[in-house]
């Protein structure tokens, strides 16, 4: 019972967690500053450099936390 009541309880907060991502971005200043992002954290650019492996690893914690946005964003509702 208190498994479920646990569960339940999870679900509703990532619910609204989700729900909080899509009207914080989903406005226009929300859709600029993702659309800015993007520009800043290689989303549509390699993360890899040549002379660094450390930078490479610092740009791709950069984009990883950009595709986590758009993936709640993007979320579809169950």
């Amino acid at each position: 019972m208190q498994k479920q009541q646990n569960e339940n309880s999870s679900n509703k907060v990532i619910k609204d967690l989700i729900r909080n991502y899509k009207a914080a971005f989903g406005s226009d200043d929300g859709k600029a500053v993702i659309d800015d992002l993007e520009k800043r954290c290689f989303y549509h650019t390699s993360t890899f450099s040549r002379s660094e492996p450390n930078e490479t690893a610092f740009f791709e914690g950069q984009r990883t936390i950009l595709l986590f946005i758009k993936s709640m964003i993007n979320h579809k509702e169950e």
